[in-house]
């Protein structure tokens, strides 16, 4: 019955979040929204079904896993450390002053300075979760502004470690055996530098060695499993052996294995369950909100929003400011912290059993995280639009779309007709990226001094990964299976983008025009044009007549569609 309990609550889950998610899109509002709604509705506060919410919240572990791992492996250590100077500062000044700001307002209402603190400390983290989504939502993840905005996360996480262990020491009972507070931060230290030097140890060596093993299986589903047990082992690993978070280890190990050139196809393979397990993330905090605090706690709920959704994004503006930015990153950076998420739930569940908070504070503080999450994308919204009218900067310095380069082209496949074409491309002056799934053949490409991704076209990112957003042209000369849906996902990203197009049989044509192709070769049609010039060789017929009896046959061939 256990095992019955937890897959209703997941078909339940992700069912409700459709609905609700659907209907928050057709109002024009965040499908997150929708998502936290979804969790308030199977929530045990609400009349009807009950999700079972321990199962709930194990889903959404993995989605912040999955989530966390994949933001890792685009992260690359030289864009952490060049925002390190902005982040580090940052993180430390808005989480002091947010905190200082609503331990100051609680004192007014009568909350003592001890639990004031406490609270505000927890409503100072953010979600890293929700800061991808939004980020990437409006592709902004990969952009100064994202820069910023995660290795800003990853100090306040790190924070957030030390001020769990530090919380029962201040604060516990006498005599309970903790060690000192000098102790516990240098024991915390010892930690995140063994966490780190073990991931650094694995990026190094023992990932790619055992990616290399497992692909040359040539088993993608042993490939995507080996991802997957990387992503969850870390990340389970650093929270049971180093005592961090398990995001935090998700994001490093993600790190690790983006090092390699194994990062594009892991990419692809490790998360096509992201997003269905991220959507739990929301749906498991939307059960644990109370709709009854709204009138039992009003006051406490509109003081802790305020510092949530006006002081935090402030103090983080002016912060962003001060170290040297200019407004068009200040605002958006500033904005994406105007939510509260799951490491806030840790700390306030943790201040709750010592009886620093009591259970009107930890109900104001999941009220604050829904109404913040569901505002969110719209706050961020606003806040680039904002940054975009007080300044002029360079595109990709708020998130725009990336200037097209016509000379830039993206060629899949490397196979006799590949060469052929990466020959004449490079003769023309192109710009070309390869995308193959041979390891060898990438590597010799980079030996050459050529630009190769070793990734599968087929999942989601590789094509991001070889630049599709800036390319001017895509070429797919492999016969690649499911190329209808590769053509239509690639015009969302680049709708000006020049397609080229093989395939094996005339009946596909049709289909790959209707997705978006500009010019497409089925072996065929094409086998049939060249049998018909070598029947034709010895005729005296003159060139001129000759090209028109294969464009004669093409027609026939193709029928309707367009012909080369």
């Amino acid at each position: 019955m256990q095992e019955l309990s937890v897959l209703v609550t997941f078909a339940v889950g992700l069912g409700a979040a459709l609905v609700f998610g659907y209907a928050a899109h057709r109002l024009g509002l965040s499908p997150i929204i929708g998502y936290l709604l979804a969790g308030v509705a199977v929530g045990p506060f609400t009349p009807g079904y009950v999700a079972n919410q321990a199962a709930a919240a194990q889903f959404a572990e993995i989605g912040v896993i999955l989530l966390l791992f994949g933001v890792g492996l685009r992260f690359h250590l030289r864009e952490l450390h060049a925002v390190w100077r902005v982040a580090v500062p940052g993180a430390l000044i808005q989480s002091s002053l947010s905190t200082a700001l609503l331990a100051l307002l609680l004192h007014a209402i009568g909350w003592s300075w001890s639990s004031g603190i406490i609270l505000g400390l927890a409503i100072s983290v953010a979600s890293t979760v929700v800061m991808a989504l939004v980020l990437a939502e409006r592709h902004d993840l990969y952009s100064p502004i994202g820069n910023i905005a995660i290795g800003w996360t990853v100090l306040e996480d790190l924070i957030t470690v030390a001020i769990l262990l530090l919380i029962p020491i201040i604060f516990g009972p006498s005599g309970n055996g903790y060690p000192s507070a000098g102790a516990a931060l240098g024991i915390a230290a010892l930690k995140v530098s063994g966490l780190i030097a073990v991931v650094v140890v694995l990026g190094l060596w023992v990932l790619p060695w055992t990616l290399e093993r497992i692909e040359a299986t040539r088993s993608r589903e042993l490939f995507t499993l080996a991802v997957l047990v990387l992503a969850i082992g870390v990340a389970v690993g650093s929270a049971r052996i180093f005592g961090m978070s398990i995001a935090l280890g998700a994001f490093l190990s993600g790190l690790a294995v983006g090092r390699s050139e194994f990062a594009a196809r892991a990419a692809g393979d490790a998360l096509p369950m992201r997003d269905a397990f991220a959507v739990l993330f929301f749906v498991s905090v939307g059960m644990l909100f109370d709709p009854g605090s709204l009138i039992k706690t009003p006051l406490l709920i509109v003081i802790i929003l305020f510092v949530v959704l006006v002081g935090k994004p402030l103090v983080g503006l002016l912060t962003v400011r001060a170290l040297g930015k200019p407004l068009a990153i200040a605002i958006p950076v500033g904005a994406a912290f105007s939510q509260v998420g799951e490491f806030s739930f840790i700390l306030g569940a943790a201040a709750r059993d010592l009886g620093l908070i009591n259970d009107a504070g930890w109900n104001a503080l999941v009220a604050a995280s829904i109404v913040s999450i569901g505002m969110n994308p719209l706050t961020y919204s606003w806040a680039r639009r904002l940054a975009m009218r007080t300044s002029a900067v360079i595109p990709m310095a708020i998130g725009e779309r990336p200037t097209v380069d016509p000379r830039r082209c993206i060629l899949v496949g490397y196979g006799p007709v590949g060469r052929t074409l990466h020959s004449i491309l490079i003769d023309l002056g192109a710009l070309i990226t390869v995308v193959e799934l041979n390891l060898d053949t990438v590597r010799r490409l980079r030996a050459k001094g050529h630009t190769a991704i070793y990734g599968d076209v087929l999942r989601a990112g590789t094509l991001e990964e070889a630049g599709i957003t800036t390319a001017g042209s895509l070429i797919l000369s492999a016969d690649v299976e499911e190329s209808a849906e590769i053509v239509r996902q690639v015009r969302i990203h680049n709708p000006g983008l020049r397609i080229l197009v093989r395939c094996s049989h005339i009946r596909d044509v049709d289909a790959l025009y209707r997705a978006g192709a500009t010019v497409v070769a089925a072996g065929e049609a094409e086998v049939a044009v060249a049998l018909a010039e070598a029947i034709t060789i010895d005729d005296e017929t003159n060139q001129e007549a000759r090209a028109e009896q294969q464009e004669a046959i093409r027609r026939r061939l193709y029928g309707g569609s367009q012909i080369l």
